[in-house]
């Protein structure tokens, strides 16, 4: 499984009245493709501030104090409120826990789920224009280079074939969208206005017979309605004879004639049938067209014309292309290589530089050199963008600034923490009754913050090593296919229109997907008409309006009664499968993600205290806060009363010295209180943040109610 998103050392604050209050505290992991992550822990614990910073919906008075956040060769926590625009909502949506506050209760609910549909459309079709044509220059410039030269007006001249024939090849394929849309609107329609009728919902019949006739006259383009010209002429006329005899009928606008039910019933299918055939290639036919303007292809099967198009392609260019495009891309690929080898000794130099004294001029001004250079070594022709080099630059300018900063905070933050004591101490002194503490001193380890700076550019060395050693394996055949193909994709996106009645067909589908019945009539209702189950089914189908890669999941059953729970489960599950989402699920309760988490994080005090598989948490659990959340969690075989986590989760404006669950937790030892626990691997899979772990801790096992279940559930066969 590839990873989807990083999150590395994420730490961030939130300024209060006060003193700062740490939320979370240098917490890491990553989220697959296509998997689940389940991140667990009580109110307070900093699971749900770690979601709203991935989707950059923090509150104001947060404090990012370190880390990364890397989707898509960017770092979320460094991009333009702009950027996040584009990614937010569109490639990462988000459930919330109560699912009127992310609902307009003024809005039908139709509008609130086409909306951000017809909003993201628009500036999707324009990357994808930007994208194709910057690309498409990188891979001329890189052909160019490589063939030395020599063969600059024919790769030119390939290059303004290839853009001329994709060009034609939009045009085809627009006009084809329109048309298609056209005849899917219609079917839209004509099943609306029957739902109606039959639901006894008073309608204009003979407007909407005109409506539909003139719909049905624009549903024309050579490569979908060329063998059916004839029957939609002839629709056409049958309609307008519908329209003008309605007038007979009695009960106008409540029901059909078994005529005019019949000619409806007919045209559906004639649609249908029309919308069945196969899709034409339009990125082989443009080729063919632009060299052939004269044929006519429209006429002959669709099978036929792919097939034919294809080996005409192939045969008269494209094979010459991709060749070409192949050397250019080893080109590419190796241009970066060497920059990369010869980067290698820089980088080391600099990561002992960061390493010594330095000021923060000589910083920045080694910062600008080597980040200028790992700039230039990236290969822009790699369709997976290489994310650790795309963001070094912000990366190494974060961790500076940090140190920097604290170089100037600490000496502010030891003064002021020495005169509020003092004063303390003097009330005290004077027989004062003092009622309140001194906040904590929050100062920052310099050496701590100088080894990561240094920590980041070892780790684009690694990166870099790891990289050099696998290169002779490359199959630039292969890249250059896939060149192609995102090319072609590119393309399709530029003429992927979403019309209005598109977008409410679409939204109508995502009801019917989501569990809502009766999505043609639910359509125009507002929220307060729907049941809090209901509600959330809403936000979801409004959350996945876009096709998101990831979805969030802040609590989204917490509100509702656990029959409802289970229902929005099973839905998040099934659309993930799908869809193949990546999804976040944020809960307090084990027992939720217990049959559809992959991975598990436990959170507390800001702090992952352990993280494993499923099966790791629920077999075999490690860190006493894993075995309170367990021991708390019912099911129907425990018998034995369950036990509840005594005390509370500690102020995190003063955050504990050692682990922050020693107050809470009956195992604790004295080292507990006096140091924070390192993460200790029991499996590759699986790690635990807990003194208890270390060879020299006295020898402790889990609780009773825990051992008992593992047991039961071994022997049902699963967690579920």
């Amino acid at each position: 499984m590839s990873k989807i998103l990083e999150v590395k050392d994420l730490k961030i604050s939130f300024r209060t009245t006060n003193g700062t209050l740490k939320a979370v505290r240098d917490i890491s992991f990553n989220l697959e493709r296509g998997k689940t992550l389940a991140i667990v822990g009580e109110s307070g614990s900093g699971k749900s501030v770690t979601s709203k910073a991935i989707l950059g919906i923090l509150a104001g008075n947060s404090i990012i104090e370190g880390g990364e956040i890397i989707y898509d060769g960017k770092d979320l926590l460094k991009i333009t409120e702009e950027e996040m625009c584009k990614i937010r909502g569109d490639r990462i949506s988000m459930i919330f826990q109560d699912p009127l506050s992310s609902l307009n209760p003024i809005v039908k609910i139709g509008k609130q789920i086409t909306e951000a549909m017809l909003l993201k459309n628009k500036g999707t079709r324009r990357s994808a224009r930007e994208d194709f044509n910057s690309t498409l220059a990188l891979l001329k410039e890189s052909m160019i280079s490589a063939a030395g030269g020599s063969d600059k007006e024919k790769i030119g001249e390939l290059v303004t074939t290839f853009d001329k024939f994709n060009i034609e090849a939009i045009k085809l394929e627009n006009d084809y969208n329109t048309a298609r849309t056209a005849a899917e609107e219609l079917v839209a329609d004509i099943d609306e206005f029957i739902f109606m009728m039959e639901k006894k919902q008073k309608q204009d019949v003979k407007g909407r017979l005109k409506d539909f006739a003139a719909k049905l006259k624009t549903v024309r383009t050579p490569y979908l309605t060329k063998n059916y010209d004839s029957q939609l002429t002839t629709m056409s006329g049958e309609l307008d004879r519908a329209r003008a005899s309605y007038q007979q009928i009695k009960g106008e606008g409540i029901q059909l004639s078994q005529e005019i039910s019949e000619l409806l019933a007919k045209l559906n299918t004639l649609l249908a049938e029309l919308l069945a055939q196969p899709r034409p290639d339009f990125f082989r036919i443009g080729y063919y067209m632009l060299k052939n303007p004269g044929d006519d292809l429209s006429g002959r099967p669709v099978e036929e014309v792919n097939e034919m198009t294809l080996r005409y392609l192939e045969d008269n260019f494209m094979n010459e292309f991709i060749q070409l495009a192949e050397k250019g891309i080893a080109h590419s690929f190796n241009t970066s290589l060497e920059k990369k080898k010869a980067l290698l000794p820089k980088l080391q130099k600099a990561c002992e530089f960061y390493l010594g004294s330095f000021d923060k001029v000589s910083a920045r001004k080694m910062l600008k050199e080597i980040a200028d250079e790992v700039d230039a070594s990236i290969d822009r022709l790699e369709t997976s963008k290489d994310s650790i080099a795309y963001t070094f630059r912000t990366a190494l300018d974060n961790a500076i600034d940090r140190y920097f900063t604290a170089i100037v905070k600490n000496p502010k933050e030891e003064a002021r923490y020495a005169k509020q004591s003092k004063k303390r101490d003097a009330l005290i002194a004077r027989g004062k009754t003092v009622d309140w503490k001194v906040v904590p001193k929050v100062v920052y380890d310099l050496d701590e913050l100088k080894a990561n700076i240094s920590a980041v550019v070892d780790n684009l060395i690694l990166h870099y090593e790891n990289h050099i050693a696998v290169a002779d394996s490359v199959d630039f055949h292969a890249r250059s296919i896939a060149l192609v193909d995102y090319f072609k994709g590119k393309a399709s996106q530029i003429v992927q229109h979403i019309t209005k009645r598109m977008a409410k067909e679409k939204a109508i589908k995502l009801m019917t997907e989501v569990g809502i019945p009766e999505p043609r009539i639910r359509y125009y209702q507002y929220p307060f008409e729907f049941s809090g189950g209901m509600r959330q089914r809403i936000v979801i189908a409004i959350a996945l309006a876009a096709n998101p890669d990831i979805l969030i999941c802040d609590e989204p059953t917490t509100a509702l009664d656990v029959t409802i729970q289970a229902q929005i489960l099973e839905l998040i599950n099934k659309l993930k499968a799908e869809r193949n989402l990546s999804v976040i699920f944020i809960t307090h309760d084990l027992g939720v993600v217990a049959n559809m988490a992959d991975d598990i994080a436990v959170m507390y005090a800001g702090k992952v205290v352990e993280y494993g598989t499923a099966d790791d948490i629920f077999y075999d659990p490690r860190h006493p806060y894993t075995w309170a959340l367990l021991s708390s969690m019912p099911d129907l075989d425990t018998k034995e009363k369950l036990d509840a986590i005594p005390g509370t989760p500690p102020n995190m404006i003063y955050p504990p010295v050692g682990d922050a669950f020693a107050e809470r937790n009956k195992y604790a030892m004295k080292i507990d209180f006096e140091q924070q626990p390192p993460k200790f691997e029991i499996s590759p899979t699986h790690w635990a943040a807990t003194w208890l772990l270390h060879p020299n801790a006295p020898k402790v096992e889990p609780p009773r109610i825990i051992t008992d279940r593992i047991e039961r559930m071994k022997k049902a066969g699963g967690i579920d």
